[in-house]
């Protein structure tokens, strides 16, 4: 999954990214509302962890311009303000939850499982699709529950997005997009195709579907 991380202090936002990318996500970050604005336009995000004090406006009003947009993606709100008051404005607002700063990355990590556990409706930390049970905390797949199988973290990544997307057709451009961040290289093209073989080769062909001209699907029943 991708998320995006606003956060102007550099240190601390260098931090987390690597803290989430060590996690499974692909991360975006962005210093400036401006930035994230356009970020928000034109990538695909499961979720938002948002500073409420930037240098060049509000953090809460962006919330609420994204939620008058119609963007209902989960949003995790930080904030050196720790008040009762400043949290419930920031929950009517439109967050989904709120973090005060100082903090522990073990916490900001819970709240953002939580959060993405409540978006997918899953109580727990494993995944089940068409007979295929992933451990998102593990980053383990297993076949019949017994056996679990270590994936890499791109591998990893990869099979996360198709099953919370599954019977969805995703392009290569779009399944790119969510393993890579905009501040990493570009992969190699044949890339997707290479990971997809690896999925394969420990779930079974018949799980990921090829639709030629158009992309890949999880096919679920």
């Amino acid at each position: 999954m991708k998320l995006l991380l606003l956060e102007d202090d550099d240190l601390l936002a260098e931090s987390l990214a690597e803290t989430l990318q060590d996690e499974g996500y692909s991360v975006d970050t962005a210093t400036r509302v401006r930035v994230a604005e356009s970020l928000m336009a034109s990538e695909d995000y499961a979720l938002v962890i948002l500073d409420l004090g930037l240098p060049d406006g509000s953090g809460l009003d962006l919330l609420e311009h994204w939620r008058e947009q119609g963007r209902d993606l989960p949003v995790l709100a930080l904030t050196a303000r720790d008040t009762w008051e400043d949290k419930v404005i920031g929950l009517r607002r439109g967050a989904d939850d709120y973090l005060t700063k100082p903090f522990h990355e073990a916490e900001l990590l819970a709240r953002l499982h939580a959060l993405l556990r409540r978006r997918s409706g899953s109580t727990t930390s494993i995944i089940e699709v068409n007979g295929i049970s992933l451990d998102e905390h593990t980053q383990r797949v297993s076949t019949d529950q017994n056996v679990w199988q270590d994936l890499t973290a791109t591998e990893f990544r990869l099979l996360r997005y198709l099953m919370h997307h599954p019977n969805r057709v995703h392009s290569k451009e779009r399944l790119l997009d969510q393993l890579y961040s905009l501040e990493q290289d570009a992969p190699a093209p044949n890339l997707v195709e290479v990971y997809i073989g690896r999925l394969r080769r420990r779930l079974g062909k018949q799980r990921i579907q090829t639709r030629r001209g158009q992309g890949y699907v999880f096919v679920a029943p």
